[in-house]
């Protein structure tokens, strides 16, 4: 009777919680469907190939094929390959990065020391009283100003080995005794003078296209200039502009290398095309007057 008070009192034995009871039995289940994966990813034995005769050893072939095994060491050898030449090349960029902008640096010296010294001459010449005359021009540019209406054979020879085949095509010339007689043979045709450093860096900047394979192609990358022109040790935009303002010793290929350019008719058009300009009118030599007329054609 005590028992029972006391089992009463207390509330009787304890029951087990049911969602405890679920828990257990799900884990248990986990554990099952773990133990089965493992057993299913046991590793696979070494292959054996039936004994040629009955009493031999069978032989053990490896877990993995051969050619398997050649395959992943080709492309591991082709991973490996691609990462040392990207370096490589990599280096190189940064290298010719780095080469090129010293080029810059001393070119804009070249020329800041040579306008340095003109004006120091003129200011010499003024003082004496006397009067500076400039060194002869050795480069010019030539735009062709019309058509083939009424063109002398002669004429029209001339024009194309200026490579001036459309209106308004231009290109650089070096002056000498041949090129200056060919200039007056087309010059009821043509337009020219003697350009500027920042007319040349205009027209290479902004006009300037490639001749590659026959292709006219835009100079958006100085590796285009370094696969051609590299061997003559031209190899960005700015040795373009300096070999062809200096008219160095590669002058003619880099204006073979150049496309002619093509220019847009000038800002307010032209005046008198079949007038000489000395007379008023457009066609024949403009020394330093060319490069007001090139600004107003880029």
């Amino acid at each position: 009777m005590a028992d029972s008070e006391k089992k009463a009192a207390t509330g009787g034995p304890k029951r087990a919680d049911p969602s405890q009871v679920k828990m257990i039995s799900l884990a248990k289940l986990r554990q099952r469907r773990l133990k089965k994966k493992l057993k299913e990813r046991a590793p696979i034995p070494a292959r054996t190939v039936a004994p040629a005769k009955p009493g031999e050893p069978a032989k053990k072939l490896p877990a993995v094929p051969e050619i398997l095994l050649k395959l992943r060491k080709q492309k591991h050898d082709n991973r490996r390959r691609r990462f040392l030449t990207a370096r490589k090349q990599l280096a190189k960029k940064r290298k010719t990065k780095a080469e090129i902008f010293k080029r810059a640096e001393k070119y804009i010296k070249e020329y800041r020391l040579q306008e340095r010294q003109e004006i120091e001459l003129n200011r010499q010449a003024r003082s004496e009283g006397s009067v500076l005359v400039p060194a002869e021009a050795r480069l010019a540019f030539v735009i062709r100003i019309r058509g083939v209406n009424q063109i002398h054979p002669k004429v029209r020879k001339v024009l194309k080995l200026f490579r001036l085949l459309q209106i308004n095509n231009g290109v650089f010339v070096k002056l000498n005794k041949a090129t200056l007689s060919m200039l007056r043979i087309a010059e009821p045709f043509i337009a020219w003078g003697y350009p500027r450093l920042r007319t040349i860096k205009e027209l290479v900047y902004k006009r300037g296209f490639a001749k590659i394979n026959h292709c006219r192609l835009p100079l958006t990358d100085n590796a285009l200039i370094e696969r051609v022109l590299g061997k003559r040790d031209i190899i960005c935009m700015e040795d373009l502009i300096h070999e062809i303002f200096t008219v160095g010793k590669n002058f003619q290929r880099v204006t073979n290398f150049l496309w002619p350019f093509k220019l847009n008719n000038p800002t307010g058009g032209w005046r008198k095309k079949t007038t000489h300009y000395v007379e008023g009118g457009d066609f024949g030599n403009r020394e330093e007057k060319i490069n007001d007329l090139l600004l107003r054609m880029i």
